[in-house]
């Protein structure tokens, strides 16, 4: 307990020189900057704010409960990472969990690593470090990745090179995103395994995909019962299984999809007739994440 708090005291000093109006440190040429950046400092929980660049939207409560209780034991063994937007301004880059249980803990200060990062440094930051955790989905995986090549402008090359990961594998995460938003929903909330998901993407049709996934949930099919499900739909048709009555998409759609899904963080799903009207459907996975999607929503 005394190691906890010895922890939770580092930074002191610095704490008080970000109070300080006079050494306002916006830049990394700013005076002091360097004592400030890397270093650990405890900051009031009140200045901080969620990171609108999180991959991440959905928490568990229990888990964060638990986790609050550890904290309130043994305290933060692992600082947080946040970027200064302003005087007694920072937005968290990393460790959201961490930030949510000790408020649930009750604390009013964290430990935190400071950093001085523009918004595309700092969405990178957070995303990277997101793809590295072991609990996420698949479908946070796929998007994650997919934000990279996006709003970072990175080939599928790059983003190897960024995450470590082999190309192939990247690029089966990003199939998942093909999949009908009911079926990702499905994944996201451990319905369905990544090995479900590349089996049933298969399926082109949105509708058939649907009958299938039903099957699979209500039988509680295997990956490889699944995949012989794939096979026999493909072998009635001749081909993988698609609709004569599927219209094509209008180009306007498919160059403006991605920039929508990159914006609400969710794979859209868009649906068009001939005379260009449509509906676009945007899919969440719990309570915060629509309030996410609404607060974005409502920005001016």
């Amino acid at each position: 307990m005394a190691k906890a708090k010895k922890k939770q005291a580092l930074g002191r000093g610095l704490s008080a020189l970000l109070k300080d109006p006079e050494n306002d440190i916006k830049s990394a040429n700013d005076k002091n900057a360097d004592k400030l950046v890397g270093s650990i400092i405890e900051l009031d929980l009140n200045t901080i704010e969620v990171n609108p660049f999180q991959p991440r939207t959905s928490f568990n409560e229990e888990a964060l409960q638990q986790l609050a209780v550890s904290i309130k034991e043994l305290g933060i063994i692992q600082p947080i990472t946040v970027r200064k937007l302003g005087y007694d301004q920072f937005q968290l880059v990393s460790g959201e969990r961490r930030f949510r249980a000790s408020r649930l803990a009750g604390l009013e200060t964290i430990p935190a690593y400071i950093r001085i990062a523009n918004d595309n440094e700092s969405l990178e930051m957070a995303l990277v470090e997101n793809i590295q955790r072991q609990d996420l989905d698949p479908i946070e995986v796929a998007l994650s990745y997919q934000r990279l090549i996006d709003e970072i402008d990175l080939t599928q090359e790059q983003l190897s090179d960024r995450v470590g990961k082999k190309r192939s594998t990247i690029a089966n995460y990003l199939r998942l995103l093909k999949l009908d938003p009911i079926i990702q929903t499905g994944m996201r909330d451990g319905f369905l395994s990544m090995g479900h998901g590349r089996a049933l993407i298969n399926i082109e049709d949105h509708d058939t995909q649907l009958d299938a996934y039903e099957k699979v949930i209500s039988n509680s099919l295997s990956v490889r019962a699944t995949e012989e499900l794939v096979r026999s739909l493909s072998n009635k048709t001749g081909k993988t299984p698609t609709t004569n009555k599927k219209t094509a998409i209008p180009p306007f759609i498919t160059e403006g999809s991605p920039t929508i899904s990159s914006f609400f963080g969710a794979k859209i799903d868009v649906k068009a007739a001939v005379n260009g009207k449509g509906k676009i459907t945007i899919p969440f996975s719990s309570k915060e994440d629509f309030n996410r999607i609404l607060k974005l929503l409502q920005r001016d």
